[in-house]
C-alpha cells in the first residue's frame, strides 16, 4: 500500500513499460492465434505526435493489445521512430500488482492528464491509442454489427486541438467476431442492468461466450477469427490552446467522415458485405 501511495501518479506520467514483458513468447502465440495483422495506409511523420482513434471496442480489444502492447506485431517496422501508448480505464491502475503488470505492456491511464502527458513530447514520436467507444460500446459488440459510440465522444478532439496532435482513424476488422453475446437490445431488462452497473463501476459486463479449449460449442476462449487493424490517413490539426465549441464540432465531423471512408474503402477486403455500413451513436 505504501508503494501504491507513492507510485499512484505513474499511470498518468507515461507508465513504466518493460521490453522483457512485451517480448514474452505467449504474446507471439496470442498474435498468431487469431491471427492479428496491422495494416498501414499512410506514412506518418515521427517529428509529430498523433492520436489513434481505435474502433470498435469489441469485448476483448484484442487488436489494440496485440498490435500496440507487444513486440511481436509489425508496429516498429511500419511506424519506425514512434512509441505507442494504449490508454485504458483508470480503474485498472487501482489494483495492486495487476497495475504493474498492465503498465509493463505500455498501457497508461485514459485520463485527460495522461493523454496530455503523452502528447506533450516536444520532439514528437508519441502515439496515444484511445478506444473511443469505451465500455459502453462493448455491450453492442455482436458478430456482424458495426455500431460505434462516437457522436458524444469529443474530448479527444479537444485534446488534439490543444496539443496540435493529428487525428488518425483506426478500424479493426474482425474485432466483433471473437465472441457471441447474450441478446441485449436497448430497453431490455438485461441491457438496463448492464448500463446501471456500468455507471456504478465504470466498466461494462457483457455476457459473452465463444469456444472451449478442446471443443467448439461453448466456452470463454475467443473464436479464431482473423483481425485486420487498418490505420487510416492522418487528419492535420492546427494547435489551438483554447478551441471553441464550433472548432471542436467541425473537427469531430471531419473525423467521423474519415472513419467512414476508411471503413468503406476496406470492408469488402475483410469480409464485410457491401450493404453493411457504420452506425454512429
Amino acid at each position: 500500500m505504501t508503494w501504491l501511495y507513492f507510485d499512484w501518479s505513474t499511470p498518468e506520467q507515461g507508465g513504466r513499460r518493460s521490453n522483457w514483458v512485451r517480448s514474452w513468447t505467449v504474446w507471439k502465440y496470442f498474435k498468431d492465434y487469431f491471427p492479428i495483422h496491422l495494416i498501414k495506409t499512410w506514412d506518418l511523420d515521427p517529428s509529430h505526435n498523433y492520436i489513434f482513434g481505435f474502433h470498435p471496442h469489441g469485448v476483448l480489444v484484442a487488436g489494440a493489445f496485440g498490435n500496440f502492447c507487444t513486440n511481436y506485431s509489425d508496429f516498429e517496422e511500419l511506424f519506425p521512430g514512434f512509441t505507442a501508448y494504449l490508454h485504458v480505464l483508470p480503474f485498472w491502475f487501482c489494483c495492486p500488482l495487476f497495475r504493474e503488470y498492465l503498465m509493463s505492456s505500455g498501457s497508461v491511464s485514459v485520463s485527460k492528464k495522461s493523454v496530455s502527458h503523452v502528447l506533450s513530447k516536444e520532439e514528437g514520436g508519441n502515439i496515444s491509442i484511445i478506444v473511443l467507444g469505451g465500455a459502453e460500446e462493448s455491450l453492442d459488440a455482436h458478430p456482424g454489427k458495426c455500431t460505434l459510440f462516437i457522436r458524444q465522444r469529443k474530448g479527444f478532439v479537444k485534446i488534439a486541438l490543444t496539443h496540435g496532435a493529428s487525428l488518425v482513424p483506426v478500424f479493426s476488422f474482425g474485432e466483433n467476431e471473437l465472441f457471441k453475446q447474450v441478446n441485449n437490445p436497448e430497453g431490455s431488462w438485461l441491457r438496463i442492468v448492464q448500463e446501471k452497473l456500468q455507471k456504478i463501476m465504470g466498466f461494462a459486463l457483457p455476457l459473452f461466450h465463444a469456444r472451449g479449449i478442446f471443443q467448439y460449442n461453448f466456452g470463454l476462449m475467443p473464436y479464431r477469427k482473423p483481425i485486420h487493424t487498418v490505420v487510416g490517413r492522418p487528419i492535420p490539426v492546427r494547435q489551438t490552446l483554447h478551441p471553441s465549441p464550433e472548432q471542436i464540432e467541425e473537427l469531430h465531423q471531419t473525423y467521423m467522415e474519415e472513419l467512414r471512408k476508411l471503413f468503406e474503402a476496406h470492408k469488402r477486403k475483410y469480409g464485410i458485405p457491401e450493404h453493411e455500413t457504420l452506425i454512429f451513436k
